[in-house]
């Protein structure tokens, strides 16, 4: 559906590490990262980039969800991301309301964004 993301978050060296411990159980690994930008997705082909935000300051609002392969794999995103500095925003578990088989779990990134990990089968 989209080609690729561009998020502007307050510290750079601190949403690396949060995004690199959550979206690993999802695949998707740091493909390159400078003082001016880092980039996230399958090897070759990045899709979620961060910079920094002019003046120093984000606002959250920001929802972005993410296709995980399994169940597992949810459950660990939420684990590393938590871990990685990242704040509840939704335990794992099913979500019905969304879909029967809804599997999903969400995280504040550090700027307040809300990051989702989904499995629907």
């Amino acid at each position: 559906m989209y080609d690729h993301i561009g998020l502007k978050v307050n510290d750079l060296r601190t949403s690396v590490s949060f995004y690199a411990a959550a979206l690993a159980p999802l695949g998707h690994d740091v493909c390159s990262t400078d003082a001016a930008s880092a980039s996230f997705g399958p090897a070759h082909a990045p899709a979620l980039w961060l910079s920094p935000a002019s003046g120093g300051t984000t606002r959250p609002g920001v929802h972005i969800g993410f296709r995980a392969p399994n169940r597992s794999a949810v459950d660990r995103f939420y684990s590393d991301g938590l871990k990685a500095g990242g704040r509840d925003n939704g335990r794992p578990g099913l979500r019905p309301d969304y879909g029967a088989s809804y599997y999903a779990a969400f995280l504040l990134d550090p700027d307040g964004n809300n990051i989702e990990a989904v499995c629907t089968s």
